[in-house]
């Protein structure tokens, strides 16, 4: 998967997750900045391990 994808995924776990628990978002921006934030550091954990 590339990070187009894990972004993606990331958006949409993000939007679910806020609206099964009625956390208020933080708006298109917000989820899309955490999403890219959780994608880059999966990604670098991802690396670690296929290394291990």
């Amino acid at each position: 998967m590339n990070l187009i994808s894990f972004l993606i995924v990331g958006l949409i776990a993000g939007w679910l997750a806020a609206t099964m628990f009625g956390l208020s978002a933080h708006g298109f921006i917000g989820s899309l900045i955490t999403a890219t934030i959780g994608a880059v550091v999966l990604l670098f954990l991802i690396n670690i391990v296929k290394k291990a």
